[in-house]
């Protein structure tokens, strides 16, 4: 299985703890054809930032849709923060992925008619929970779109809105985040800006990302680098600074 030791800021008084994410020998097959997930495994503990990087195709949204919930592998079990998900009932995952996930999207999903500010507590009132205006100001300078919660989508540039979503994401406080594809849509200079952003978050607050990308660069900014090839996963670069 591969995995990640926390980075030391991640680590608590020295006590174990479950990993937050743990795929075990996930096995995913659509209509009897090959396997687009084939016996993957990865642990992924607090404080540690993922990327996964892999050709369109290649499995790497499935991998994400397993962790979520949102899809049940074929084999094998996820787990998140020790929890096995897989043969959850669909009500029971939602809430679970309500108090636990958070996403970030390629295409920011930022609904048009909702203020910058609604956009970022939808999540929360949809759960029934109660925003934390403290941690919010906080989030929102920290992504440098404390001056721009009264817009709505339409009047940000790209990176504006995407960074909007990555503060979406953290909004609850979340164990896990999962980043799709976030800088697919942007220019260099702004990719630049959210890989920096997500790595500023994790090292700040300690979740756990797991980001799926075609970007080399995101690399650069991740503790470790996996390929998701013909359906395994490989390490291929890691950074513990």
């Amino acid at each position: 299985m591969t995995a990640l030791a926390a980075p030391r800021s991640a680590l608590g008084h020295g006590t174990a703890e479950a990993p937050v994410l743990a795929l075990r020998e996930v096995t995913k097959t659509y209509d009897n054809a090959h396997a687009v997930l084939d016996r993957v495994s990865l642990e992924v503990p607090r404080g540690a930032f993922i990327a996964v990087m892999g050709a369109t195709g290649s499995g790497k949204s499935t991998l994400l849709h397993c962790a979520a919930g949102l899809d049940d592998p074929t084999g094998g079990e996820v787990r998140v923060t020790g929890r096995r998900i897989s043969g959850l009932s669909e009500a029971k995952r939602t809430l679970l992925r309500q108090g636990r996930i958070g996403f970030v999207f390629q295409s920011y999903n930022l609904l048009p008619s909702l203020t910058v500010e609604e956009n970022l507590t939808l999540p929360l009132r949809l759960a029934g929970a109660d925003a934390d205006g403290d941690w919010l100001d906080h989030l929102t300078e920290r992504c440098g779109i404390a001056g721009l919660l009264q817009r709505r989508p339409s009047r940000l540039s790209e990176a504006e809105q995407q960074r909007a979503a990555v503060a979406r994401a953290f909004a609850s406080r979340p164990d896990l985040v999962l980043a799709d594809e976030p800088t697919g849509a942007l220019g260099p200079a702004a990719a630049a800006e959210i890989l920096d952003l997500l790595r500023e978050l994790v090292d700040a607050w300690a979740p756990a990302v797991v980001m799926v990308t075609q970007d080399p660069a995101a690399s650069a900014r991740a503790h470790l680098t996996m390929a998701l090839e013909h359906g395994r996963l490989r390490p291929v670069l890691t950074s513990l600074t």
